[in-house]
């Protein structure tokens, strides 16, 4: 029998620590700004927001919301609600070429989906916490500008090659661009132009003028605008110069008066100038103390999937997979429609922590999480997937009664619903052998066992096919036996199956859904990821299932006794005749 798993402890969280030490400091009792963030003429007029604290969820609209982003969503709005804090919605739009309207829609319906809203989440009930970074680029312009005037950038018209060339080794420094001592009036005469349009893209950008000796890579003098004539969601043509994200980020976290700036750790190396550029804008005066602060935490790093972006659009692109919702990738709209839980999310981020070491996550604990909370949550339904008939010999013809089935074993108050019993039944091929393996309980010739929630049959034999193949089990009830009656005890037999009535049963489509990759790394070494696919991911079946589930909805989930979890699919199911796919198995059926 396959392994089940103990239930994991909460794991820990270390930027509570941080946070917590902040508000007993009163770190944050006054921000930078007095006026709506995004608003070119800020100053620093006042206080806002005593000792609140703010975060950020700032995914770039250039691709779906995956797994890993779930956790990122729950610790920056979640630290946000336990801290009586505010959590902003922000899209970090400064890549036009990437980006779109559709992958803003995408991701603002996931977050709602995982149970956050940004709209009236803080002390003031009108006030609304969506942002774009495109609604700062005046703001980022600006500020770009400062740092030219204070001899903190310069126009830097190396070519790409020319730059990389000089970027220097991670043992040799690098070269000072022969640029770089460009006067302030040049520079910001060609940045202007670069802004109207007057050079070509590729030949000039603008540069941090920091410190191309550097041991960290990210001071050499790093890009923070360029030329890209592009069309943009949200500004569509009035740019042509764009910021770099890295640019971009902090200055949006210092208008929106962000306390703390969560990221994953690959941005750790980016800390530095991160902290540069608040640094130098302070002494520009465009902004005042304190400014946000950056901490890290290890991104999600989850066995049998891919959460490389790249990757993800390839296996879409490439039709790999059925779309970005499709429900075997790890992208929250699969995981929607795969029938997984905000609240098995919920279960699964505070179950592995937030730490600052990278590690590898176990695909079964995040399966376990979800069957905790499906355990929990969704009622029960029988069905039967690999059908074949019983025929209830004994039983008289076009009669049927009522059986009684409880909703939910651990809800009592759920009570219980009827199930139809008739001469001719729906089992599993796999409760009968003609020829019994050791320990085999169920039907065969001469046992008995009982119909879950009916009566006690005893086995008399079966039909076959020109092939051999069973296509007709027969069976003899016992009238006395039936469930929840007197005489349920009074024969003991060590076999209990389930079965639908053919007369009310049910016919539907059922999609099992597996692991889209075989193997635990996929393109681990030098393989492609791609032959790593598993090409059992997803098997299209018939089944026969207990007449009430005719009325399922879209996103209704159920236990299918005995098989695991199932959700009605929100995009093909119909009124009347819903589709279903499996969200996972009761048990792990992967373990070695």
């Amino acid at each position: 029998m396959a392994k089940e798993h103990a239930p994991l402890p909460l794991g820990s969280n270390f930027i509570r620590g941080i946070i917590e030490r902040d508000l007993e400091a009163n770190k944050y009792a006054s921000k930078h700004w007095a006026g709506s963030p995004g608003d070119a003429a800020h100053q620093q007029t006042g206080q806002v927001d005593t000792a609140k604290i703010r975060t950020r969820f700032p995914p770039e609209p250039n691709g779906y919301l995956h797994i890993g982003h779930a956790k990122s969503v729950f610790l920056n709005f979640g630290l946000a609600q336990d801290y009586n804090g505010i959590c902003h919605m922000r899209f970090d739009d400064t890549n036009p070429e990437k980006e779109s309207q559709e992958y803003v829609d995408s991701i603002t319906e996931m977050v709602k989906w995982l149970g956050f809203d940004w709209e009236n989440n803080g002390a003031n009930n009108d006030e609304s916490n969506l942002y774009f970074a495109s609604n700062y680029f005046d703001d980022m312009y600006r500020a770009a500008e400062l740092l030219i005037q204070h001899d903190y950038a310069y126009v830097d018209s190396q070519t790409a090659d020319e730059m990389r060339e000089n970027r220097g080794t991670l043992t040799e420094p690098g070269k000072d661009s022969p640029f770089r001592t460009r006067s302030v009036e040049e520079n910001l005469t060609l940045f202007r132009e670069m802004r109207d349009g007057k050079h070509a893209d590729g030949s000039h950008i603008l540069r941090a003028k920091i410190n191309m000796a550097s041991p960290n890579f990210n001071l050499r003098d790093p890009a923070i605008y360029r030329i890209r004539r592009a069309h943009h969601h949200n500004t569509g043509d009035k740019w042509c110069i764009y910021p770099m994200y890295t640019f971009a980020h902090p200055i949006e976290d210092a208008l929106e008066t962000i306390t703390h700036s969560i990221c994953t750790l690959e941005f750790e190396d980016q800390r530095p100038f991160y902290d540069w550029l608040m640094k130098k804008l302070v002494e520009t005066g465009m902004l005042a103390q304190p400014v946000p602060k950056q901490h890290e935490f290890a991104r999600l790093n989850l066995t049998y999937v891919v959460l490389s972006k790249r990757k993800l659009i390839q296996l879409v692109e490439e039709k790999h997979v059925n779309g970005w919702d499709d429900p075997r990738l790890p992208t929250l709209a699969g995981a929607r429609r795969r029938g997984y839980t905000p609240a098995g999310f919920k279960l699964f981020t505070d179950r592995i922590g937030v730490s600052k070491a990278d590690s590898w996550i176990e695909y079964v604990i995040f399966e376990d999480c979800m069957r905790e909370v499906l355990n929990q949550d969704a009622e029960r339904r029988i069905a039967v997937l690999d059908p074949i008939k019983l025929v209830i010999d004994n039983y008289e013809d076009g009669k049927s009664e009522d059986c009684f089935a409880p909703n939910h074993p651990l809800k009592d108050e759920l009570g219980k619903r009827t199930v139809q019993l008739s001469k001719e039944l729906w089992i599993e091929r796999e409760d009968f052998m003609e020829v019994p393996a050791p320990k085999y309980f169920r039907l065969f010739p001469g046992n008995m066992v009982r119909l879950r929630y009916g009566y006690v049959v005893e086995c008399t034999g079966c039909e076959k096919d020109e092939n051999g193949n069973v296509t007709v089990v027969h069976c003899n009830y016992l009238p006395d036996t039936k469930s929840g009656t007197d005489g349920a005890n009074s024969v003991k037999v060590k076999g209990n199956i389930h079965w639908v009535s053919a007369a009310h049963a049910y016919e539907a489509e059922i999609r099992l859904y597996d692991r889209l990759f075989k193997e635990a790394h996929p393109g681990e070494g030098d393989k492609d990821f791609l032959d790593d696919i598993n090409p059992d991911s997803v098997q299209t079946i018939t089944a026969q299932l207990e007449a009430s589930l005719q009325d399922a909805k879209a996103e209704d989930i159920f236990q299918f006794e005995r098989h695991g979890y199932f959700v009605a699919d929100r995009i093909d199911s119909v009124e009347g005749k819903p589709l279903f796919n499996r969200t996972v198995t009761l048990r792990d059926v992967w373990q070695k």
